[in-house]
């Protein structure tokens, strides 16, 4: 009995031991799906041996399991891929690599999905593949949709518009294409024509067709999204058919960048046929792991293939599922199947489906795999919320002669640069134009500028080119009879832009209209966009229905909508008799009258009585005689030279002035003064008059749909006479049209004027097809035609008129203005400033004779002001006086002389005299008194 317990202990302690040995498999098994004659399936292959060998020399990794990764060629074989998938389903498979498809991807992901086995491909790259779709699906490598983005900037920064799309017409080249196709139209741009190749093209002859079309587009810039194969044989057509000449452009996708390093040097026959395209190829921040491995790679494959990106990528994805594998482990998970009771229906059956089993592991591993973050060969490898790795960047490569040059990056976080990705990603992100930048390009043919990326269609057609046939205003536009000949202004503005275009432009005009009345110019924008015509020229105004059909040209012309009303008189103001001068005219004539004035009373005054008398009298002499003069009324003579000079030349500036005055004023007063009880079109709404409006003309929509006019209220008008006749009768209040249209009219028809201001802004340009290149290159040669004075001179030959007498019609006449006078002034001016200053040299000699004869020789000098005093009263006494008064003080000086002789005898006589009584008088004294002294006694 105890041998048969001890037994039964040790069977199961064995069959514990055994299922906790099955539970957890030394061998974990790894799939892999390629076509391994591809270069990235022979990458692809060595990269993933060399990271299972290096995963299993590290016991640490694994706890001291193995990996096994088994190999499964698709052989470009959807079907055999699916095959090899299943056999994995079978071997208890926790994890497959692939496939290397976008095709085959979207159906092993279903598989993927319900078997819960982690799906990893670093080449299936479709955009959509959506983790929601296929939540075990999980790309390691960029998704294709940022290779896109990579693409339209690129195309946004060369300035190009158009692009056309060759791509293989499977899941990821199509998919690819509506990617790019979105992106593009982000940045106003698109893709104007696509060429679908099948998936495994082998002939020539289909792509040879498919070709030849592309040529007769008008787009150059091509985007070739295909299989490695594919696209080769695609260049190699496009050489032969001289596609890759100058002109051209060709942007190839990351397949074309495998071949320039997995394939170097390339022979000359291929390399001749890809020079010049540019492509993209992942970036891969340099790292001393990488250049390890780059170093082992010759060894790995034997010098059999060229290393490239991929090759990083199937690598660092081997060490996903490992360090994945790991944290699965670590947290206690076991590594069971289980069988999948959906198929419990199939058993049976030869194709033995019973055997799939459910990975029940797989949700968790496929966590652990997405919350990776280690550094591998390619980059740091993070997922973020989209499965999409971070900061995904390219190098873009240009095909040159010897191979490759590098001409910038792209990346995600900073567009396009010369500088690595690696070390903007620490700066703030700048997706600015001004930040963009790319190295220098050598386009195919060896050119070196930018190509212009479109030419005009070679299909041997001229451009029809569709022109109003106008029976009004034609110096704008007509035809001449009995011909097809076109001319006019617009014609010639044309004729002269399309020449300064650095190509050639084959067009013929096609007049547009019975020629009976003006045609409808909606109508002849409408037919650009149904194909009848390629173009419009003529007096097309630029308004916003019309540019939701066509693309227009920088406006050549401004233009608008103005309102013309027929003119009526009104009484004259009061004041109107000021108007005929500018108040500077006034200003200035005052003061010369004063100045006048002046000038002749100081030439004047010392020897015109006239001009004497007390200061008052003098002052109002001034005045009266300087306006007197107005009239030619003075009474006072003038006796000087000088003053009569003055005078002579002051009369006959007055003459002028009065003369130009009497004329002005007449005009103000007689010529019509113009007004209406139209203003504007304000008062054209409010009211319920008819309006007018050119037949053909943008104004009837614009007047019904914008103003809300009724239609009743509008009356169609064929001509300017017609303009005139129902203006002049009453049959319309006003007209509206466009402004080049009403300057032409009133050059001739004066009696009417423009009401108000324009009440619209706009300009007329030529009309081409939506997102034609060449309303561009026509905008740019009209504003050369604006710089260079030539569009003013056209101008000048068609539109210039005489302007009628009163053109001016709401200010009347022009006021007389300072410069039409200041000749006559300045004149007058220098004849009064010659006169004051001769006269007064005249006076200062006079005054310096007079003052020496007045002066005492005896006497000591006289003091400053004395002299002033003296000269002042010379200056103001009268010229005979002082001549008189000098000839007298003459003959008293000279009768003065003798006198003084004799006064000085008759003095020392009395002097003697005086003497001769005074002694004896002090003797007769002394004698009185000794006589009178002893009697005293």
């Amino acid at each position: 009995m105890k041998l048969v317990v001890l037994l039964s202990t040790l069977i199961l302690l064995y069959i514990g031991k055994f299922l906790e040995g099955a539970s957890e498999p030394e061998i974990l098994n790894v799939g892999a799906i390629f076509t391994f004659s591809t270069i990235n399936g022979k990458v692809s292959k060595i990269a993933m041996k060399a990271a299972e060998a290096d995963i299993n020399s590290d016991p640490s990794i694994l706890g001291g399991r193995k990996l096994s990764i088994t190999m499964h060629d698709s052989n470009f074989s959807g079907f055999l891929g699916i095959i090899g998938a299943l056999q994995f389903m079978e071997t208890d498979t926790i994890a497959i690599i692939g496939p290397q498809t976008a095709v085959m991807a979207h159906v092993l992901s279903h598989l993927a999905n319900e078997l819960q086995v982690p799906l990893l491909s670093f080449t299936a790259l479709d955009p959509s593949l959506s983790p929601l779709q296929y939540p075990f699906f999980v790309q390691t490598a960029p998704s294709d949709l940022f290779q896109m983005i990579a693409i339209s900037e690129m195309i946004s920064y060369f300035g190009w518009a158009n692009v056309i799309a060759i791509y293989s017409d499977d899941d990821s080249g199509r998919n690819g294409i509506i990617a790019l196709g979105d992106k593009l139209a982000e940045r106003r741009c698109k893709i104007s024509y696509k060429v679908a190749l099948p998936p495994d093209v082998t002939s020539q002859s289909d792509i040879i067709n498919e070709l030849r079309k592309v040529q007769m587009m008008e787009s150059r810039i091509i985007v070739l999204h295909t299989s490695t194969l594919s696209g080769l044989l695609v260049f190699d057509v496009a050489k032969s058919l001289g596609m890759m000449e100058k002109g051209y452009v060709w942007i190839a996708t990351t397949w074309l960048s495998t071949v320039l390093d997995s394939q170097a040097p390339l022979p000359s026959k291929r390399a001749n046929s890809i020079q010049g395209a540019l492509t993209l190829r992942p970036h891969t921040p340099d790292s001393r792991r990488k250049r390890d491995f780059m170093s082992r790679w010759n060894q790995l494959s034997n010098a059999s293939i060229g290393f490239n990106p991929y090759g990083l990528y199937a690598y660092d994805t081997v060490w996903i599922i490992a360090h994945a594998v790991k944290l699965f482990l670590d947290l206690g998970g076991n590594i069971s199947f289980s069988i999948d009771e959906k198929l419990s229906g199939f058993e049976g059956g030869t194709l033995n489906l019973s055997a799939l089993s459910i990975f029940d592991g797989g949700k968790q591993l496929l966590n652990n795999i997405l919350a990776t973050n280690m550094a591998g060969l390619a980059g740091p490898i993070v997922f973020n919320q989209d499965r999409s790795l971070l900061n995904p960047s390219y190098d873009i490569i240009n095909a040159i002669k010897t191979g490759y040059q590098q001409i910038g990056y792209w990346s995600n976080h900073s567009g396009l640069s010369v500088v690595p990705p690696e070390t903007l990603y620490q700066k703030k992100s700048n997706r600015s134009s001004s930040n963009q930048h790319l190295g220098g390009v050598v386009w195919p043919g060896g050119e070196t500028n930018t190509p212009r990326g479109w030419v005009l269609p070679d299909n041997g057609r001229q451009l029809r080119i569709g022109v109003p046939n106008r029976v009004s205003y034609q110096d704008f536009v007509s035809k001449i009879n009995g011909t097809d000949t076109v001319q006019g202004y617009c014609i010639e503005v044309f004729q002269e832009a399309i020449k300064l275009l650095p190509y050639a432009v084959p067009y013929k005009f096609v007049p547009f209209g019975d020629g009976h009345q003006n045609p409808n110019y909606n109508e002849l924008v409408y037919y650009i966009t149904s194909g009848v015509f390629d173009g419009a020229v003529g007096d097309i105004a630029i308004v916003t229905n019309r540019t939701k059909m066509v693309d227009f040209t920088q406006p050549y012309i401004e233009s608008g909508l103005v309102v013309v009303a027929p003119a009526k008189k009104i009484s004259s103001s009061p004041w109107t008799f000021l108007r005929p001068f500018t108040p500077w005219m006034w200003g200035v004539t005052a003061i010369f009258f004063l100045v006048v004035g002046v000038v002749v009373w100081i030439l004047e005054h010392r020897i015109n009585d006239e001009f004497r008398g007390p200061p008052k009298q003098q002052i109002v002499t001034i005045l009266w005689f300087s306006f007197s003069t107005m009239f030619f009324a003075h009474r006072e003579n003038t006796v000087s030279t000088l003053g009569r000079v003055v005078l002579i030349i002051w009369l006959f500036v007055v003459l002028i002035i009065n003369s130009s005055y009497t004329a002005s004023l007449t005009s103000f007063l007689t010529v019509q003064q113009l007004s209406s009880p139209v203003s504007g079109i304000d008062t054209l709404i409010t009211s319920n008059e008819r309006i007018g409006f050119q037949v053909g003309s943008f104004a009837e929509n614009y007047m019904t749909e914008e103003l809300n006019i009724p239609k009743s209220r509008l009356i169609a008008l064929g001509s300017p006479e017609a303009y005139a006749i129902a203006l002049e009768n009453g049959t319309v209040a006003a007209v509206v049209d466009e402004r080049p249209y009403i300057d032409l009219f009133l050059s001739d028809h004066c009696e009417f004027s423009i009401r108000g201001q324009e009440f619209t802004k706009s300009g007329w340009g030529f009309a081409f097809p939506r997102d034609s290149p060449l309303a561009v290159d026509m905008s740019t040669a009209i504003l050369s035609l604006s710089e260079n004075g030539k569009l003013q001179k056209i101008h000048d030959k068609w539109l210039s008129r005489k302007v009628c007498d009163s053109q001016d019609s709401d200010s009347g006449s022009e006021q007389l203005k300072l410069q039409s006078f200041w000749g006559l002034f300045l004149i007058c001016g220098i004849a009064c400033f010659l006169a004051l200053l001769l006269y007064f040299c005249l006076m200062f000699r006079q005054f310096n004779r007079h003052f020496a004869e007045v002066s005492d020789p005896s006497t000591p000098g006289s003091s400053r002001s004395a002299r002033l005093q003296t000269f002042l009263s010379f200056a103001d006494g009268k010229v005979e006086r002082h001549k008189s008064s000098s000839k007298r003080k003459r003959n008293d000086m000279s009768s003065n002389g003798s006198r003084k002789e004799e006064n000085e005898s008759v003095n020392r006589s009395n002097r003697i005299e005086r003497d001769i009584s005074q002694e004896r008088h002090i003797s007769d004294s002394r004698f009185s008194v000794s006589s009178e002294t002893p009697a005293a006694y």
